[in-house]
C-alpha cells in the first residue's frame, strides 16, 4: 500500500481502513461509533482526493497505481457506509466515481510482485460490496447482478495476483503482504452482501445459485482465517521494526476480516460467528488506535515513513 507520494498513500490507506472499520461497527450495531469512523474516513478521503487534484499532474496519478487503487477501494467502501446509513444518493454517486476510477486504473502501472499486487482485487471487490449494499437498499436487481459479476471478477484477479506475488514478501516485506489476507476477506464480505441483498421481492438467486454463493463465501472466510494464521506466524518469526505506511495493510486486513465475519453471520444467521466477528472487530479497533498513535508519533518525530518514496523495497527488515 505504498506509492511515490507518501501523503497520497497515507490518506488513501487511512480512508480505506477507517471506512472498512465503519462498516464493521455498523454491522455490529454500534451506529454512533460507525458514523464517527465514517466521518474520519471521509476526511481522509477528501485529503487524498484534494492532493491528487491539486498537487499531482494528470499523468502522475495513474503512475501511482498502489495509492490510486487504494483510493478507489476506499471510495467504494465509504459509499457502502453511506448506503447502510440510508444516504443512497451519495452512495450511488460514489459508486459511479469508484467505477470510473476502477475502469481507468485497471491496466495502469506495473503490478509488481509485492503485496500491492492484490489491490486490484480489493478495489474490484469493494465495488461489489457497494453495489450489493445499494441493491439491497434500493431493491435494484440489476445492481445485485452487477455486483455478482464484480465478485467473480475479483476472484479471478486474486488468482492472478497470487501467481505474481513473491513468497519472500511474507518474510521480507514492509507490511503490504497482509493484503493477501485482506483481499480474501473483502471477497468474503462481498459474497455476504450479495447473499443479504436477496429477498422475496427481488428473488435474485435460485436455490442452486444461493448454495454455490454460500459455499464460496464460507470458503473465502475460512481461507481468510487460515491466511491470517500463516501471516501472524511469519510476523512472529520475522518481526518488522519501525513505522511504515504499509503497516496499515495489516490494520485494514483485521478490520475487513471482522466486517466479513459479521456480514456472513448476518447472511447465514450464525450467532456463534457473530460473537467471533465482534471479538475480531474490537481487536481491529485496538490495532487502528495503535497504528494511528504510531503514525502521529512518527509525524511528530519528523520521520518520513520508511520506503514511502518507492513502490516496493527489498531485503529483510
Amino acid at each position: 500500500m505504498s506509492g511515490p507520494s507518501p501523503f497520497a498513500t497515507l490518506w488513501a490507506t487511512y480512508a480505506l481502513t477507517t471506512g472498512t472499520l465503519s462498516a464493521g461497527l455498523d454491522s455490529a450495531g454500534y451506529e454512533v461509533l460507525s458514523r464517527l469512523a465514517l466521518v474520519a474516513a471521509c476526511a481522509a478521503w477528501l485529503g487524498a482526493v484534494g492532493y491528487a487534484l491539486l498537487r499531482l499532474p494528470r499523468a502522475a496519478w495513474r503512475a501511482q497505481a498502489p495509492a490510486a487503487h487504494t483510493l478507489t477501494a476506499a471510495t467504494a467502501l465509504i459509499g457502502a457506509g453511506f448506503a447502510a446509513a440510508g444516504w443512497e444518493r451519495s452512495a450511488a454517486a460514489l459508486l459511479a466515481l469508484s467505477a470510473l476510477c476502477w475502469t481507468l486504473l485497471l491496466a495502469a502501472g506495473d503490478p509488481g510482485r509485492d503485496g500491492t499486487v492484490f489491490l486490484r482485487c480489493v478495489a474490484t471487490q469493494g465495488l461489489g460490496v457497494l453495489a450489493a449494499t445499494l441493491a439491497a437498499a434500493e431493491s435494484a436487481a440489476w445492481l445485485a447482478h452487477t455486483a455478482l459479476v464484480s465478485f467473480w471478477l475479483g476472484l479471478v484477479l486474486y488468482c492472478f495476483a497470487l501467481f505474481r506475488f513473491a513468497p519472500r514478501e511474507v518474510t521480507d516485506g514492509r507490511g503490504d503482504h497482509w493484503l493477501a489476507g485482506g483481499a480474501l476477506a473483502v471477497s468474503a464480505l462481498a459474497g455476504a452482501r450479495l447473499l443479504s441483498a436477496d429477498s422475496d421481492r427481488l428473488y435474485l438467486w435460485n436455490d442452486d445459485d444461493h448454495a454455490v454463493l454460500t459455499r464460496v463465501t464460507v470458503a473465502l472466510l475460512v481461507l481468510t482465517l487460515v491466511c491470517w494464521v500463516a501471516l501472524l506466524t511469519a510476523a512472529l518469526m520475522w518481526p518488522r521494526h519501525g513505522y511504515d505506511v504499509r503497516r496499515w495493510a495489516g490494520v485494514f486486513g483485521a478490520a475487513v476480516t471482522a466486517a466479513a465475519a459479521l456480514a456472513v453471520a448476518a447472511a447465514l444467521d450464525a450467532s456463534w460467528l457473530d460473537v467471533a466477528g465482534e471479538v475480531l472487530l474490537w481487536g481491529a479497533v485496538a490495532l487502528w488506535l495503535g497504528c494511528t498513535a504510531w503514525a502521529v508519533s512518527a509525524a511528530r518525530a519528523g520521520s518520513r515513513p520508511a520506503g514511502a518514496g518507492t513502490v516496493r523495497s527489498r531485503g529483510r527488515r
